[in-house]
């Protein structure tokens, strides 16, 4: 039994990594289900024992990256004090992306482009998004910032540009400059006004 388990779970981890591979670099609707499978190495039957469908290939795929995502975000805020100084690390998160040469634009935002309305992968892209947003809202809410939910938008806007730009520009100091346009927010953000 416990032989067959891990050979499951050597299947499941063979086709994240090609999912990850293949999807990321040529996208969901580019890449068949039969070529991820040749690529793992792996027999079709493993793919629908673990996955069901290519569907729950792809959100198992960003949710591997979205877990990744919140590990290096989680790993650069260790390097910071403050919340104001944690808020900013965000972006240098994301700038360590970009220094990846198989960087290729945002995993989330290029599976969603591709994905019908009601396809559970806008599931989770939109939970990585809830996320994102949060965190930045909670840490500018610890910075004293009197409207953190709106500057939250704004930073999300910052974040969201420095990835577009990290792609499309070919500009891997995209996230330095998200940085520092957010460090000016922060400055010119009202206090919240402690309460007698």
């Amino acid at each position: 039994m416990a032989a067959r388990t891990a050979a499951k779970a050597s299947a499941r981890e063979r086709l994240l990594e090609a999912a990850d591979e293949l999807f990321y670099s040529e996208g969901i609707q580019t890449v068949g289900i039969d070529r991820v499978i040749e690529h793992a190495g792996v027999a079709k039957a493993s793919l629908y024992n673990t996955f069901k469908s290519k569907e729950g290939l792809v959100c198992a795929y960003l949710e591997h990256r979205f877990a990744r995502r919140r590990d290096r975000v989680a790993r650069a805020m260790t390097r910071f004090r403050t919340p104001r100084e944690q808020v900013l690390g965000v972006f240098d998160a994301l700038g360590e992306t970009f220094t990846d040469p198989q960087y290729n634009g945002c995993a989330f935002a290029r599976a969603t482009s591709e994905a019908p309305e009601d396809s559970a992968i806008r599931k989770v892209a939109e939970d990585y998004r809830v996320w994102i947003r949060d965190l930045f809202a909670g840490l500018l809410a610890a910075s004293g910032c009197a409207d953190p939910d709106t500057l939250a938008r704004q930073f999300l806007l910052l974040y969201d540009g420095a990835a577009q730009s990290a792609n499309l520009d070919h500009d891997p100091s995209a996230a330095t400059t998200a940085r520092a346009a957010a460090s000016v927010l922060l400055d010119a953000a009202p206090l919240e006004t402690p309460t007698p």
